[in-house]
């Protein structure tokens, strides 16, 4: 295959038909209407109108630790604490092939789901990185259906945790992409504060990106972004750090948002929402009312900062369903954030797209233009807003040119003729 005909892409009116070579487009060539349906044998497919876009993105995800809810038991409380606890006890069984196995699982199924792009997160809390050392494995495995970021990620801690600081230090040095934190779970507030200075100190000396689980609460006195933010806007980092969850700002009052997103806006760093899992985790403190648990997604889109959606986790001990659907996360995210207004349901692809690129720093190996890598997705809709009324489906996934991924979409048959 090497061309797509009656392609309807994003932002441009009409159909297009879109050319490939060496696993690079050639061509982006505008139709004058509906091209015929090529014949079977043609080096063609046939969009049929549909939308095609660059390629979904998951940027947040622990793929080392998918596929472990129950192991070796539940979080029966629902929390974030408990599914760390729980999580300790399941990483004490962990061996390099069931890490990979799992991985292996989970990425197929996201790339069934049209992913090709995705940043996760590993425990580097862990003794000897055995767990990073498959995944580092993984990520070069796992090259024909995804490019793999991989993050440091200190689960329990820089400072509070025994050797963190050498450990995080021996993951970059591995080959780790991102350098994580945790500041909300170091013991104390000044041992969250030095593990911010620390991880970025870190990445600026590695040129590596940054990404920090921060103020994954609904405790209005975690302000730790406001120290990221600083100290990512001092360090001048902004387009190359995220701020993962931030859930506790949903819990700010208005005074106080205020003068943060001065600095936030000054920063210029990116956000991440994982809206099914936030509401699972988090309010589990409260009666009623209780709190939604998500950052400020609105807030922060309409302050011109840059927000994606993430799906989080996969079956494990802190959120116990998913598929590697990020359509399924897009759609409950723009519910949950009060996002069905009719300028938000026209680009709600974004938040699963083109955000989550510049989050994740993918810059011009992304996107659909000449020049480009060949990687593009179908989905079963002509927009965005009909992708998300009828909870659409990515059909094709082609990357570097080939095809890696075709669903057949679902028809409905009925006993009798209607009257």
């Amino acid at each position: 295959m090497n061309h797509i005909i009656n392609a309807r892409l994003r932002g441009r009116p009409g159909l297009f038909t879109l050319y490939w070579l060496d696993g690079l487009i050639s061509a982006i060539e505008p139709q004058e209407g509906t091209l015929p349906k090529p014949e079977a044998t043609s080096d063609g497919l046939d969009a049929g109108g549909k939308l095609v876009i660059p390629p979904l993105v998951e940027p947040h995800i622990h793929l080392d630790a998918a596929l472990t809810a129950g192991e070796p038991r539940w979080n029966l409380s629902g929390t974030l604490f408990e599914g760390i606890e729980r999580w300790a006890e399941r990483k004490a069984l962990v061996t390099c092939e069931d890490t990979k196995s799992r991985a292996h699982r989970t990425i197929r199924m996201l790339a069934a789901h049209g992913i090709q792009h995705v940043r996760s997160h590993v425990d580097v809390t862990e003794p000897g990185l055995g767990t990073l050392k498959a995944m580092l494995e993984v990520r070069e495995e796992a090259r024909p259906l995804i490019d793999l970021q991989i993050v440091a990620f200190p689960q329990e801690g820089i400072e509070s945790y025994a050797n963190g600081r050498a450990l995080i230090s021996e993951a970059v040095a591995m080959g780790a992409d991102v350098v994580g934190g945790i500041p909300h779970f170091e013991n104390t507030r000044d041992q969250g504060v030095s593990s911010i200075h620390f991880l970025l100190d870190l990445a600026e000396r590695h040129n590596r990106l940054v990404d920090v689980h921060c103020d994954e609460t609904d405790d209005p006195h975690s302000r730790f972004l406001e120290v990221l933010a600083e100290v990512t806007r001092v360090h001048g980092m902004g387009a190359r750090v995220t701020a993962s969850h931030t859930t506790a700002m949903g819990s700010y009052d208005n005074a106080y948002c205020s003068k943060l997103f001065r600095v936030l806006k000054q920063a210029g760093l990116s956000f991440i929402s994982c809206p099914t899992e936030s509401i699972h985790l988090q309010g589990r403190f409260d009666s009623y009312p209780k709190r939604r648990g998500l950052t400020r997604v609105p807030e922060l889109d309409r302050a011109g900062l840059n927000v994606c959606f993430a799906q989080d986790s996969i079956v494990d001990p802190w959120y116990p369903l998913g598929n590697g659907n990020i359509l399924r996360i897009l759609d409950a995210g723009l519910h949950i954030c009060h996002m069905l207004g009719y300028e938000d349901l026209q680009r709600g692809l974004d938040f699963v797209t083109e955000h989550s690129a510049k989050a994740m720093a993918l810059g011009e190996r992304y996107g659909i233009e000449v020049g480009r890598p060949a990687n593009m997705v179908l989905l079963s809709a002509d927009s965005d807003y009909e992708v998300l009324r009828t909870q659409g489906h990515a059909l094709v996934s082609i990357r570097h040119g080939k095809v890696i991924m075709r669903r057949a979409q679902a028809e409905v048959a009925w006993e009798q003729e209607s009257a």
